[in-house]
């Protein structure tokens, strides 16, 4: 496992993080593979886990307790995020930031996570979603500073909105965010424009989450793929976004190196970049995080084909599908 510098947090953080959302109730999770999968994870490497109050009403918060318990001198990094009130994804400037993360909503669940999680202090606690029109109330910022000065947590992220990464810059610049969680990987260019330069410039960690699209960048997606009706993925994948997905994803199979299937050239691609401090990937079985693990080996991809890959962006606008 490679090692990168979480911005000015100085953390040491594995380039490949572990994502917990599938383990927190999706259609087929299961505990026992969980927690196998997590204690296999953090063997091979893997000290950062991001998971959010918001996946199964805390159930993945507490299955990296457990693991946390279960191995108290790993120096396991744990991120994890305060759902907003109004449980409205994404946020839009017509919500107020009083009804999404007000003061005490944001130390209730603050607690919550802390006690699940079971560390001295939450390494890193992130609103799990965020309007750059709220920047100039001075509530979440005393709210942040607070959090910080009882010790509840330590750093401070902000997880952005879907295909919105410019929805974010105001707020990066109060010097209050210490890292920063968005959408980035061979069909979502955007963080490139205006993210990744002021993250660079203030010393932002990045964490780049959907490395593969949801799925759509696994390759094995078909016009006749369908998922159970509780399953998110029959949402994302559906009319609107299943054929342009698959349409996509069968172009960019013509661009892989011998060898190497689509995943794999998905998260080299995003390893590439050095803005990225970690990307996090849903590894729910030991068969995909040996497989994923193995692609942080500081290779990344050739320069020429990387520039290749930039000709398949792909811009999209927020839908209710995507939420």
């Amino acid at each position: 496992m490679e090692y990168r510098r979480f911005g000015r947090t100085n953390l040491q953080v594995s380039e490949i993080g572990h994502g917990l959302w599938g383990m927190g109730g999706w259609t087929d999770s299961d505990d026992r593979q969980s927690l196998e999968t997590l204690q296999k994870s953090l063997e091979l490497g893997c000290n950062f886990f991001d998971t959010a109050w918001g996946y199964g009403s805390g159930h993945s918060d507490s299955l990296l307790g457990q693991l946390i318990k279960n191995n108290p001198s790993a120096g396991i990094i744990a991120a994890s995020k305060v759902p907003p009130k109004n449980n409205k994804w994404p946020a839009s400037p017509k919500d107020k930031l009083a009804d999404v993360f007000p003061r005490q909503h944001v130390f209730e669940v603050a607690e919550k996570i802390h006690r699940a999680i079971g560390k001295d202090s939450i390494d890193l606690l992130q609103f799990h979603v965020w309007d750059d029109t709220w920047t100039d109330d001075d509530d979440w910022k005393q709210t942040v500073a607070d959090l910080k000065a009882h010790k509840l947590i330590r750093f401070f992220g902000l997880s952005l909105n879907r295909w919105q990464p410019w929805n974010g810059l105001k707020a990066i610049r109060t010097g209050l965010v210490d890292a920063v969680q968005v959408i980035y990987n061979i069909f979502d260019h955007s963080p490139e424009d205006e993210l990744f330069p002021l993250c660079e410039q203030l010393d932002i960690g990045v964490i780049a989450r959907v490395p593969l699209d949801e799925g759509g960048l696994t390759g094995k997606l078909t016009d006749d793929t369908r998922f159970p009706q509780d399953d998110w993925r029959a949402r994302y994948f559906g009319p609107e976004n299943l054929h342009p997905t698959v349409e996509r994803a069968n172009a960019l199979k013509k661009l892989l190196p011998e060898n190497m299937t689509l995943p794999e050239m998905a998260l080299r691609f995003v390893l590439s970049n050095t803005t990225v401090s970690t990307t996090i990937v849903g590894m729910r079985s030991l068969e995909h995080l040996h497989e994923d693990i193995s692609m942080s080996d500081g290779k990344g991809l050739p320069g020429k084909l990387v520039d290749r890959l930039r000709e398949h962006r792909w811009d999209r606008q927020v839908a209710p599908w995507s939420d």
